[in-house]
């Protein structure tokens, strides 16, 4: 098991920017590709982007040329840099793990609360 806690989350302005983080502990990190999913009110979870720790990337069509994913692999922490934030972003985010060999994300963090004002 992989521990995983977000941070950075917060109130921002429509078109304003964010970068949450998720700090990575435990088994070799390495060997988790490391995601993140938000859940705004009344909707279901969705993927948002993702990164293996050799920096293959994939990001979600709704966040594509706004956010981007990225890590650090001396502190193993992964960040999401989100940009030119809409009002529909508002969401808990979250990042979760899995094993490079497996299909589910098996590990998640607590969540971070993002809110997008007009």
């Amino acid at each position: 098991q992989v521990q995983l806690v977000e941070s950075g989350g917060g109130l921002v302005q429509a078109g304003g920017s964010l970068r949450l983080s998720c700090a990575a502990s435990g088994r070799t990190v390495s060997n988790y590709v490391i995601g993140w999913f938000r859940q705004a009110p009344g909707k279901e979870r969705e993927f948002v982007a993702a990164t293996t720790w050799s920096s293959r990337s994939t990001v979600s069509a709704a966040a594509k040329g706004r956010f981007s994913i990225s890590r650090d692999n001396v502190k193993n922490t992964v960040y999401l840099q989100m940009n030119s934030l809409k009002p529909e972003d508002t969401a808990v985010y979250f990042c979760a793990a899995r094993l490079t060999s497996a299909v589910d994300f098996g590990s998640w963090g607590q969540g971070t609360q993002v809110t997008v004002s007009s």
